[in-house]
């Protein structure tokens, strides 16, 4: 499954590498992403197919690889 979010930074992310130890849960017919620890859910987000599809939703939001780093230190992350 492919596809991006937005994180809780404000930062586009992709379904298939979201970085920090998480994985995805993507339901495509809701357009819905479980961002997942173990069993813990950590983020809840908007499925979008393509960046196309972010842009068009009127969301700037930059993409970052899966090594940028999720929160901060500060945030208790």
């Amino acid at each position: 499954m492919s596809g991006f979010f937005v994180d809780w930074d404000g930062n586009l992310r992709s379904v298939e590498d979201p970085g920090g130890g998480y994985v995805c849960d993507v339901d495509t017919a809701a357009r819905y992403v479980g961002v997942m620890k173990g069993s813990m859910l950590a983020h809840e987000a908007t499925l979008y197919k393509t960046v196309a599809d972010v842009e068009k939703a009127g969301i700037k939001a930059r993409l970052v690889p899966g090594s940028h780093p999720w929160g901060s230190p500060g945030d208790g992350y």
